[in-house]
């Protein structure tokens, strides 16, 4: 088991390089463009086509695999002020509808996704297919979260919300 914590660990710590390295880009890429457009008076397209994709990239994959459970916004003053036993069964069926949803919506969208292999960028040339393949892990990965915390939340366990104070989860 601690070999898989520290695999788990390691994962986590690499999905954050990637979205700094993806925030990273979309900021040189903007300050090229900034140069190029007012500076040089020559405007390049490919750096709003970078940003774009770069900023899709980005929320989807730090969704999916970087935001914390404890990081998750959620309507506090209506979730905080129900009872141990209302928040677990709100948990269990926003859980349930989203994995449900996910999971209804997920051959529908690997569809489209395969079908965008035919179009490309205008000015990367990068296939539509590479761009919006981050949905499909983002679905699977929202789902398992999901499914995750129904189980919590029927195990009656502590991962059910506690209503923390804001900046309380940086110190758990």
């Amino acid at each position: 088991m601690a070999l898989l914590s520290k695999i788990m660990s390691w994962l986590g710590l690499r999905a954050q390089n990637v979205l700094a390295l993806l925030l990273g880009s979309m900021f040189v890429t903007f300050l090229i463009q900034v140069v190029f457009r007012y500076v040089l008076n020559l405007p390049l397209g490919w750096t709003v086509e970078w940003v774009t994709i770069a900023w899709l990239w980005g929320i989807l994959f730090g969704y999916a695999f970087v935001v914390r459970e404890a990081d998750v916004i959620r309507l506090d003053i209506v979730y905080g002020a129900l009872s141990r036993t209302g928040r677990r069964v709100c948990d269990v069926i926003s859980g349930l509808l989203i994995a449900g949803i996910f999971a209804y919506t997920l051959p529908a969208m690997y569809d489209y996704v395969t079908f965008m292999a035919l179009e490309r960028t205008a000015f990367i040339r990068i296939p539509f297919n590479y761009i919006f393949s981050i949905y499909l892990a983002f679905v699977c990965s929202v789902s398992i979260r999901a499914l995750i915390c129904v189980y919590h939340a029927l195990r009656g366990s502590a991962h059910v919300y506690t209503g923390a104070v804001a900046g309380e989860h940086d110190n758990v």
